[in-house]
């Protein structure tokens, strides 16, 4: 007697495997992806501290900011990510380029 084609049954569907993001720009966007309000916290937090006065804008501070304000809503934020963000929040707001400082990448 033949055996039933075992994919048919409920619950039994084999998921697509999701490779594990490997470089520091995959676990970002990943990061970015899944917490989409960090950018416009960090957005918001640069806004508030040059209508401050202001002249330079520190990224780990920022960083800092969040985390001491959302303490548990903060997990997974990496230091490493806080050149990406300098980069996305320049992109989007190149006035911004004199007060938010980055250094070259030395990794793709």
């Amino acid at each position: 007697m033949p055996i039933p084609a075992q994919q048919n049954l409920p619950g039994l569907s084999v998921l697509p495997y999701a490779r594990k993001p490997s470089t520091l720009a995959e676990q970002f966007e990943h990061f970015d992806r899944e917490h989409p309000w960090v950018y416009c916290a960090l957005e918001q937090l640069v806004s508030q501290r040059l209508a401050s006065g202001a002249r330079r804008v520190g990224m780990k501070a920022l960083f800092e900011a969040l985390r001491w304000r959302h303490p548990r809503g903060m997990k997974g934020l990496n230091n490493n990510y806080t050149a990406f963000y300098a980069r996305q929040l320049l992109a989007a707001h190149p006035e911004w380029a004199p007060v938010i400082e980055i250094r070259r990448r030395r990794t793709p």
